[in-house]
């Protein structure tokens, strides 16, 4: 039990310091360059990301991920958030530490969530909200469906994706395990 506990703290600590390292690194490359972004790559560091994992090289695995969300920064994309997300909780599933890895990528698809608001993509707000639900946040789901139905207007088919979303949603709340994302 003792060892479960101090590999759960290990491995909270070592995606916490990602994340902070993530952090200041992107904070001074923005000071260092002002000047036009260069080219990244999120997709090819989620790769990473995985291969990594399959190979059991959880090290790597989280440098990656720390890769990946300094990508995901720079392309200011809603999908390079929400795949960073998404790559913290395959992380976290991949050393037991899910829970450890939740709030990371809660961050993550907030992120997601607002840059694919601020970017009028009803897909993007869609896909966030299931991604809360996918993490059980029912708070979050709650303000992503708001988001979508604003963003919807008075169009019909999109509504009618909205409506679908929630009736999800709402299912997905009597029974967690359920992963029904074909309109997100």
């Amino acid at each position: 039990m003792g060892t479960e506990r101090a590999r759960g703290i290990f491995i909270a600590l070592v995606l916490t310091a990602a994340t902070l390292l993530a952090v200041l690194e992107v904070t001074a490359e923005r000071r260092a360059d002002p000047g036009p972004k260069r080219d990244t790559s999120w997709v090819s560091a989620l790769r990473d990301v995985d291969e990594a994992i399959a190979r059991g090289d959880m090290m790597s695995a989280a440098a990656a991920r720390h890769e990946a969300y300094r990508a995901a920064v720079a392309s200011r994309t809603w999908e390079g958030y929400l795949a960073a997300g998404d790559a913290a909780l395959r992380l976290g599933e991949a050393t037991r530490g899910r829970a450890a890895a939740a709030p990371d990528a809660r961050k993550l698809y907030l992120a997601a969530l607002f840059r694919a608001r601020s970017q009028h993509s009803l897909d993007g707000v869609l896909q966030s909200t299931e991604a809360f639900n996918r993490l059980g946040d029912l708070d979050a789901v709650a303000q992503g469906l708001s988001i979508a139905r604003d963003l919807a207007g008075p169009d019909p088919t999109a509504q009618a994706r909205v409506r679908r979303a929630a009736d999800r949603s709402t299912a997905h709340a009597t029974t967690p395990d359920t992963h029904g994302d074909e309109d997100f």
